[in-house]
């Protein structure tokens, strides 16, 4: 028990050390967060307007001549001389 005082003085100074001493410097910041999901696709875009009317077409080619007629039905032979 020689050196029990020694021994007290030494654990409260240890003791008080530990309690009066300045604040350690900041830790290291922490690392980055993981990339958060893919948000969900848009809504589908609207249907466009209908489009205007088209330009009247030309006007078509004539048409072909038609066939010839049919040939005439045979006249009546005349009467004999008198």
């Amino acid at each position: 028990m020689k050196y029990t005082s020694f021994i007290v003085a030494s654990l409260m100074t240890l003791a008080l050390s530990a309690c009066s001493g300045p604040a350690g410097p900041a830790g290291p910041a922490g690392n980055t967060g993981a990339t958060g999901s893919t948000g969900n696709a848009g809504n589908a875009g609207n249907t466009g307007n209908a489009g205007a009317t088209g330009d009247t077409g030309a006007t078509g080619n004539t048409g072909n001549t038609g066939n010839t007629g049919n040939t005439g039905a045979t006249g009546n032979t005349g009467a004999p001389p008198r």
